[in-house]
Formats: structure tokens, sequence, C-alpha cells
């Protein structure tokens, strides 16, 4: 039993890295090469025009459900519209260029670019529909917070494709393997097309309930739909999972309450609990006989295997990093201590430390994200005005 586990996750492994790797590397090189405060620039008209851009934006960017919030927050500080930042919360975690190749290496290029396109369609909706339901923002619009220029050349693009975004996702990506080799072993094929509630929009809707409170990454939730798939569900409804999971989670529905208001939380989670439904009826009317799971071939490419090493060794190296950092590195007298909440990935770990670094008596900020503190290190720290950037970052803090 456990070499067949320990067999199918390799399998797993084999179809997922390649088109993981070359996902990462496309966003490092987005995020590398992309002129800075680009997405500020053209988010700062409210209207369809801010609406359609930040869809459009947000489609692309590999950042996961809760790491959005604070980006998100931050184009609403900047002058975005209610709309604009809506649509860009909406369509932003669905998906992302490494989730778009691991999506069409397990699942096909017809369902992988349907889903590119059901991200921006429901990311456009649902910030159309905010602008209606929320009065016009007079949002003062203040300047970004001065950064240097990043270096850009090939090292950079590589630092942050394997050793920032990769750290923000690894842990996910590793559950997403486990869960899709346990599906594989324990839900004989057909499983699910013999069970009717499975099935149609009572499948749809169970799926719903299982996936809006559920904290999953987009790319690291696709060999689980494909384990669905192959185990007998319905594309639509695997469709569903990775539209409503990746799109909401408990931290999400909080951070958009207390940002944005009952009004944009309600539009949020309407949009994407109708159109989640409405693109997985869809995708069965329309493309469902498009959908192939890939069959785990025992002879593998010399490509798959060595990339599937890559990510492996990516991942025990970051794992004894953080096993290093958190026993064995010596902490320095701290200056002050926050307790922040909200915290989930490196994605906020970067926007808690750019919040509090903007500060010119703060000489360093080090969060933690198993314990959510954050150790700050300067002179003549002012405990109101940090606490208060931390929370207009969205986050909050703790006594």
């Amino acid at each position: 039993m456990l070499m067949e586990f320990l067999n199918q996750c390799w399998q797993v492994l084999l179809e997922l890295s390649p088109a993981l790797l070359a996902g990462l590397l496309l966003a490092g090189l987005l995020h590398i090469f992309l002129p800075s405060g680009f997405i500020h620039r053209n988010l700062n008209k409210p209207g369809p025009g801010s609406v359609i851009k930040a869809a459009l934006i947000g489609v692309p960017m590999p950042l996961c459900s809760c790491g959005v919030i604070p980006t998100g927050l931050g184009l609403h500080r900047d002058g975005a519209s209610k709309g604009a930042t809506t649509a860009f919360l909406i369509s932003t975690p669905q998906t992302g260029v490494d989730s778009v190749f691991v999506s069409a290496a397990f699942l096909g290029w017809p369902f992988a670019l349907f889903k590119l396109a059901a991200a921006f369609v429901t990311g456009v909706i649902g910030g159309l529909l905010t602008d209606r339901v929320t009065a016009a923002d007079e949002v003062v619009a203040t300047a970004p917070l001065s950064e240097e220029n990043p270096k850009r050349n090939l090292i950079e693009v590589i630092r942050y494709a394997f050793f920032d975004l990769f750290a923000a996702i690894d842990r996910w990506i590793l559950i997403g393997v486990v869960v899709a080799a346990l599906i594989t072993i324990l839900a004989p094929d057909n499983f699910f097309a013999n069970l009717g509630w499975a099935q149609g929009f009572t499948g749809m809707l169970l799926m719903l309930v299982f996936a809006i409170p559920l904290y999953v990454c987009t790319t690291g939730s696709v060999p689980i739909a494909a384990s669905f798939i192959a185990a007998g569900m319905p594309a639509g409804t695997a469709l569903v999972f990775l539209m409503a999971g990746p799109a909401t989670n408990v931290a999400t529905i909080g951070a958009i309450y207390r940002t944005l208001g009952a009004k944009v939380l309600s539009v949020y989670l309407g949009t994407v609990v109708i159109m989640s439904i409405a693109f997985g009826m869809g995708f069965e009317f329309v493309l469902s006989e498009t959908t192939v799971i890939e069959q785990h071939q025992h002879g593998a490419g010399w490509l798959a295997i060595s990339s599937a090493l890559l990510v492996l060794a990516l991942m025990v190296y970051l794992s004894l990093q953080r096993v290093w950092q958190k026993w064995f590195v010596t902490k320095e007298v701290l200056d002050m201590k926050l307790k922040v909440e909200g915290m989930s990935c490196q994605h906020c770990i970067g926007s808690v430390k750019k919040a509090l670094e903007q500060f010119d008596t703060v000489e360093l900020a080090t969060p933690d994200l198993a314990s959510g503190e954050v150790e700050i290190k300067g002179e003549n720290l002012d405990r109101e005005a940090m606490v208060k950037a931390v929370v207009e970052a969205g986050f909050s803090v703790s006594d």
C-alpha cells in the first residue's frame, strides 16, 4: 500500500513538474521585467475600463487567494474603484500563468483556456456589479510606497520564481500531490459516476459547500481536480472546484468584509457562486468531451524526470531553510514585536514587511509566518503608526 501510494505521488509529480517550472519561470519574467508602478498607473480611473484592465492584469498573476488581498487593497488605496478592486480580487486567485500550464498538462488545453476565460469574465462581471451597487468611490489616491528599481536579469527571475514564488505555494503543491495520489488509490474508476448526488446541478452545489471555506492553491488544486475527473466526477463539477476553491476561503471573506464592506462581499461571493455554476454547466454542455486526463506513463522522459527531481529538491531545500530559521538562527534583541493576524503565505509576508519598512526609523522587519509575529528593529519606533500601516495593508494586529 505504501509503495503504491509513493508511486502514485511520483507519477503525479512527473505530470505536474515540467508545466509548473515553466509557469514559475514565466511568472518570474513578468514580475521582474514589468515596469514598476504599471498596475497602479493603469487602474487609477473608475469605470468599466478599469474593471476590464484589472481583470486582464489579474488573470496571469500568480497570487493565492490570501496573497491577493494586500495587493488588491493596495490598488484600492492608490485610487482604484471598488469595482476594479473586486475584479482583481476575483480573477487573480482563480488562475495564473503557472496554473494554466499545469491545467493544460493534466486536463488538456481546451479545459485550461476555458478556465482562463471563466476567471476573466467572472472578474469583469463582479467588478461591474460592484460599481453598480456601491456609491461612487471618493478615494484619495496616495503615491505608492517608494521602492528601488529591481535588478532585471535572469538571476533575479530565477530567484523570484523558485525561491520567492515557489516558497509561497510549495506546501500546497505537496498537499495537492498527496491528495491526488490518495484519491487515485482509494476511489476506483467511475466511483463518482455511480453516485447520483455527485452528478449535475446537485453535485456542483455540494462542491461549492466544500470549496468556498477551504483554502486551496490554484496550481496545487489541479491534480486533485484531475483525480476527481478520473474517478468519474463530471468535468464541469471539477471546474466549479477550481473556480470557487482558489477564489474564496474564510480568511479572504473576513478581509473583504472588514475592508470593503458587506455590499462588496455579497457581490464577491454571489458572483463566484453563480458564475462558477454557470461556467461548470456551460463546460459540460459544450466541451466536456474534450477533457482528457493524461495517463501516467511508467517510461517517463528525461524532461519529466529531471523536472520532478528539481521540484523535490526545491521542496526539501525550502523545508530545511524554514527549520533552520525557526530553530537555529540566533535571535537579536528586539526593539518591538507585533502580533499580526491574516498572514498565510510569502506574499502576505512581503506586504507586511513593505508596510513597516517604509518608515525611516525601521531598520528591519522580520515577519514569521508560523507564529504571526513580526520582529522590528529600529530607533524611536512609533507603535501606533506601524499598527495603522499594517491594518491599511489588509491585516489586523492583536494586543
